[in-house]
């Protein structure tokens, strides 16, 4: 005897795959419009620190005859959208596939679980702390003593320690040039990214490849990558710009000493 079931319909094999893929295809569409845990990066500003922004110089010194500079020393910065910003998979696929853009993990942007306004106060904080390092290692590597000589940076609207290399270089530059009457630059534009520690050493940053398409959109010809992003800052490296790996402050100035002099070896990435 036949069996029955209450409800059952039979269905053609073409509807029954339809209405099985009706969840699939839901699902996917949830996932495309859902927010997800990313933020998307893009080449950001960059700025001089041997020159002015927003109308103030960036570094004024006291206490010691600062140098008039030729060149320039460009800090340089990513711009990612904001953390409480809502990114769907198709802004992450767009992204993923653009050398203009780059998908990156919201916490490694953004501490994870602050507000907004926890956020910039944070990155306020680390952009202090990086100009404070920054001067020291820069005294430290003239052997200058900090209670003669007071150093004064400001760079609005940047947070975060990655400014911190180009700080330091920029204090020997307008303290010391290339050591005998020289800019430290030889005239050039230079763009870089680091942090730095009080003892000189160079910290890695992130989004570096990012960062030498704004240096190089805003005229730099050399870059300075922490040597642990090198790799990083050649997968999409701009025409006409040359990769200095640094390690330290000294390996950095000592680079671009040769450099400007042409003598002695440059590394490169």
């Amino acid at each position: 005897m036949a069996s029955r079931l209450s409800g059952f319909v039979r269905l053609s094999r073409p509807r029954f795959v339809a209405l099985c893929a009706l969840p699939v295809v839901g699902l996917f569409a949830v996932a495309v419009f859902a927010p997800l845990p990313f933020s998307l990066a893009q080449p950001g500003m960059t700025a001089d620190v041997l020159g002015e922004n927003k109308g103030d110089p960036v570094i004024t010194i006291s206490g010691a005859k600062a140098r008039d500079t030729s060149g320039q020393l460009r800090m340089t910065t990513i711009e990612a959208t904001g953390p409480d910003t809502d990114v769907s998979l198709g802004d992450v696929l767009d992204g993923w596939f653009r050398t203009d853009r780059a998908v990156m993990p919201r916490d490694s942007v953004y501490p994870s679980g602050d507000s907004v306004e926890e956020i910039e106060d944070y990155n306020a904080e680390e952009m202090k702390k990086s100009q404070d390092t920054a001067t020291e290692a820069a005294l430290n590597q003239l052997g200058e003593q900090s209670d003669d000589i007071e150093v004064t940076l400001k760079l609005a609207d940047v947070g975060g320690p990655s400014a911190g290399l180009l700080f330091s270089l920029g204090i020997v530059d307008k303290l010391d040039g290339d050591g005998s009457g020289g800019d430290l630059t030889g005239g050039r534009v230079i763009a870089g990214t680091g942090t730095i520690d009080a003892g000189g050493k160079v910290g890695a940053v992130g989004g570096v490849a990012l960062k030498t398409q704004a240096a190089r959109r805003d005229g730099a010809t050399v870059f300075l990558v922490p040597k642990a992003e090198c790799s990083d800052a050649k997968s999409e490296p701009p025409k006409g710009l040359r990769l200095i790996p640094v390690t330290t402050l000294k390996g950095a100035v000592d680079s671009l000493v040769a450099l400007e002099k042409g003598k002695g070896s440059v590394p490169s990435c």
